[in-house]
């Protein structure tokens, strides 16, 4: 119990200081600690549920979070999430694996790619906005990760979004799609639900503690942080699949 704590504290901080659903880390720590990846998956999602919620509360008091837009893209991620219990249950464990790995892989490559910051939001049609959001709930959610990582530069590069505020958005996303993926995953039998709430409610702390300290941390140190955290859970993974 001491360790799910401690784990929500931690996967918690850093979805507040990064506008990340905390999957990334939290489904490879659950796999150190003896979890099947299916459940992992799925405590991931009830994890996702309280952190971006409140979350998003947070962010909408300070200003940062354009409701009417992410409306649209979540309904998406809530719809593609629907289909994520059922996408999990088709694969094997190996396979999972793997893809949370590539899913890994391209998070940490993108922490050295530039994304071009424009001044001018651009305005799309809302039917675009809601593909958008389905195809990346239903992928982010079979994994249990919140896709606010392949949200969030398509929100700047593309629909010239402000990076604080696509972050705050990516962060909104995730509780549609969480919520979504927690419905499908509990249908197929993927919840550990005791193990869920006690990291869901620790994390919320930790959600205050990294929202707080986005807004005052370097955005050097930031990167650096996030790429160790990468490059662990990569290796870890790497030699999980291929070493063992």
């Amino acid at each position: 119990m001491f360790e799910l704590i401690l784990l929500g504290l931690g996967v918690g901080f850093l979805s507040g200081l990064f506008g990340i659903g905390g999957g990334t880390i939290l489904v490879p720590l659950l796999l150190m600690l003896g979890y099947d990846t299916k459940i992992a998956i799925g405590i991931s999602v009830v994890q996702m549920v309280f952190s971006s919620i409140y979350g998003s509360y947070l962010n909408n008091k300070k200003g940062t979070l354009d409701v009417i837009m992410v409306v649209t893209i979540g309904l998406g991620g809530f719809s593609g999430a629907l289909f994520s219990g059922s996408i999990t249950s088709y694969f094997s464990d190996a396979t999972l694996q793997i893809i949370f790995l590539l899913f890994a892989v391209f998070a940490l490559l993108r922490l050295f790619m530039t994304t071009h910051v424009h001044k001018d939001k651009k305005e799309v049609h809302k039917v675009l906005l809601f593909i958008i959001g389905f195809v990346i709930g239903a992928i982010s959610m079979t994994i249990g990760v919140g896709g606010s990582l392949i949200l969030v530069p398509i929100l700047v590069g593309f629909l010239h979004v402000p990076l604080k505020n696509a972050t705050s958005a990516g962060l909104f996303f995730v509780a549609f799609s969480s919520v979504s993926g927690l419905i499908s995953h509990s249908l197929h039998g993927h919840i550990d639900y005791q193990s869920g709430i006690f990291i869901g409610i620790a994390s919320l702390l930790g959600v205050y503690i990294g929202i707080h300290l986005k807004h005052k941390l370097d955005v050097k140190i930031q990167k650096k942080l996030l790429i160790l955290f990468y490059l662990i859970i990569v290796s870890y993974l790497t030699y999980k699949i291929f070493g063992a």
